[in-house]
């Protein structure tokens, strides 16, 4: 939802009226959108939920949305339609299509989803958060960036400071779905590193609830400073005090490293559609800003192996830090800004 409100905060303060069609999970979400924007529910499913039953109403239900999203689209034309995957777009970007209105699709990941898959041909422009993106053959990409919220841009490039001998900070963020393996690893290889550094370093951990209790035990024991908390309130705030952060790859938290600019280690999430994940890291990887650990070898060894690379060498652990920043897109909501309005414009790009 996150791309989908910047570029809504963008559209009204240039003087747009917005509307935002999701389904009825999709608007639990809508809470951080502006008051101005019309939220409007349409019916759509997907077959990867519910049983036999659920399964078999899906295509009666994205009909049912589709149908329903023609005439809204009719009664009250919009001059973009911009689509940023998942299910519940199939509606939308379905009637967008019938009605051949100026339309887009943004992509957070380094692949495309399903959903984005299927209207890729059928678009007038593909917008890439993370770049390159892997796109069907035929399909060119505009690389614009992930659009980052106000307080990262508040931290963008903020002041980098190269590990050494006075207080460091680590930050380890991994998401509902993939903190465990970083509760089970981080620490134990934590507990590997040299007295030396252990007596300066501050760690902050996400943790699910159920291994909190075990993350702050193993850190009480090494004699390690330790926030461990279920959910980081100011995650930009976090980073921008950070010598190192250790994160699963998802394309918001590496929009995030990218644009304030910090060294990670990145874990991708091995059961990521498609490998994603492994693809949303390959720009920070490749810049020279990143270490990425695949699941199957993300030992506490060899953490804490990669955890000392960038430790023992300040001077390189600099340079990851600008070779984030020159991977980061702070204009990213600007950029997508430019390509609705020459779509509105002239209908294409």
């Amino acid at each position: 939802m996150f791309p989908a409100q910047a570029l809504a905060e963008a559209m009204l303060a240039k003087g747009w009226r917005v509307k935002l069609t999701t389904d009825s999970r999709g608007a639990r979400y809508t809470g951080g959108f502006p008051d101005a924007v019309e939220i409007e529910e349409l019916s759509s499913a997907t077959f990867a939920r519910g049983g036999l039953t659920a399964k078999l109403a899906v295509p009666a239900k994205i009909a049912q949305g589709v149908v329903s999203a023609t005439l809204k689209m009719r009664r009250d034309r919009p001059s973009v339609v911009v689509g940023f995957g998942g299910y519940p777009t199939i509606p939308a970007m379905s009637a967008a299509t019938l009605l051949r209105l100026p339309r887009m699709i943004h992509e957070q990941n380094g692949v495309l989803g399903r959903v984005n898959q299927m209207f890729a041909p059928r678009v007038n422009a593909v917008a890439c958060g993370t770049w390159p993106t892997t796109l069907p053959i035929g399909i060119k990409g505009q690389n614009v960036g992930n659009p980052v919220r106000g307080a990262v841009l508040e931290r963008a490039g903020a002041n980098y400071i190269p590990p050494g001998e006075y207080p460091m900070k680590v930050v380890v963020i991994g998401g509902s779905q993939g903190a465990r393996i970083l509760s089970d690893v981080v620490p134990a290889a934590i507990a590997e590193l040299p007295d030396a550094v252990l007596a300066n370093l501050t760690m902050v951990q996400q943790a699910r609830k159920e291994d909190a209790d075990a993350v702050r035990a193993m850190y009480s024991r090494i004699g390690v400073r330790a926030e461990v908390l279920p959910f980081i309130e100011d995650i930009p705030a976090q980073f921008a005090e950070a010598q190192l952060v250790i994160s699963r790859s998802g394309a918001s938290s590496v929009a995030d490293i990218a644009v304030i600019g910090r060294p990670s280690i990145l874990v991708p999430y091995a059961a990521a559609t498609a490998d994603h994940q492994t693809a949303n890291a390959r720009g920070l990887a490749e810049a020279g800003a990143a270490i990425v650990m695949q699941e199957s070898n993300f030992t506490p060894e060899t953490l804490a192996q990669n955890i000392m690379r960038i430790f023992e060498t300040p001077g390189a652990a600099l340079k990851m830090s600008l070779a984030a920043l020159e991977q980061g897109k702070p204009d990213a909501t600007d950029r997508m800004v430019a390509l609705v309005e020459t779509l509105a414009e002239k209908g294409t790009i």
